[in-house]
């Protein structure tokens, strides 16, 4: 009260993730959380949790249970995100003896120091650049892409590194502090795709990007390696964009622009924004009406 400070809160986990690798899984629930929070332009706080799991009575749950919680502990020492408490549900199973996914559900409330700062994830303007902070790379482990289009559900986590996560957010906090950039928004389930598509439904304005050759173009638009998050800026600010992250610790690269009413992918277009957005918005509905 009587400020200028406002609250930021996220919830988070991708169950997949630690079902792949609980170590390295649950550091990615954490420091996507983390993601979160920056982008909305606050500072990562505080965490609780609900950690899910089966029966710790089978050596393997157990095993999942403990990386688990180590994995989430490194992660919050790098943030600085104190475990202000959580809770822990056991036998999380069908009678058959199969287990749910391990999913340590992260729970992340952060603070904005002035109200003003705040940052949204839908596209602002026609003729805005969009840049990705962060590296692209060719993986495609544990994606929704590699589930649902070629059924295989056993694979490695995609790419994290802790380090270069937190020169991300370093990045993109003074970027929104110093004004520089239009939105903000972090990639996770879906790829560079989903993340793009989702802030021009959000908005109703159209995007045109074009894909690295170098890269396999499944693993660019919908590879879901961590780090990464995608930023509008103003033609007016593009300059000043550039000079600040040449200097920071964080990969830069350009996208394209948001430009009208449609999707276009290295000069094909793919559909308008308005015609996603009626499926992404009733997939559900869709599936339960067959």
């Amino acid at each position: 009260p009587d400020s200028n400070k406002a609250l930021a809160v996220t919830v988070d986990c991708n169950a997949r993730y630690v079902w792949a690798d609980p170590f390295i899984g649950a550091q990615i629930a954490v420091a996507e959380a983390a993601r979160n929070i920056v982008c909305s332009g606050g500072e990562p706080s505080g965490v609780t949790n609900c950690l899910n799991f089966g029966n710790p009575n089978n050596p393997e749950v157990y095993w999942q249970f403990v990386n688990a919680i180590k994995g989430m502990g490194k992660a919050c020492e790098a943030f600085g995100t104190p475990v202000t408490g959580g809770n822990v549900s056991f036998y999380n199973q069908s009678t058959d003896g199969g287990a749910v996914f391990p999913t340590p559900t992260i729970g992340m409330l952060g603070v904005l120091e002035n109200k003003y700062h705040s940052m949204s994830l839908d596209f602002k303007n026609d003729g805005d650049k969009i840049y990705l902070i962060g590296e692209m790379r060719e993986d495609i482990s544990s994606s929704e892409y590699l589930v649902n289009f070629f059924d295989i559900t056993q694979s490695s986590t995609p790419y994290f590194d802790l380090e270069e996560e937190l020169s991300v957010q370093k990045a993109v906090k003074a970027l929104i502090r110093m004004n520089l950039v239009a939105s903000a928004h972090d990639i996770s389930e879906g790829g560079l795709f989903t993340c793009l598509l989702e802030s021009a439904i959000t908005s109703g304005k159209g995007f045109n990007i074009e894909t690295d050759e170098s890269i396999r173009k499944d693993a660019y638009l919908f590879g879901e390696s961590q780090s990464r998050i995608v930023v509008t800026v103003p033609a007016n600010k593009e300059n000043n964009f550039i000079n600040f992250m040449l200097k920071s610790d964080a990969e830069f690269s350009l996208l394209g622009e948001v430009k009208g009413l449609q999707i276009t992918v290295d000069n094909e277009k793919w559909g308008l924004v308005d015609n996603w957005k009626k499926v992404y918005d009733n997939a559900l509905e869709q599936l339960l009406n067959q």
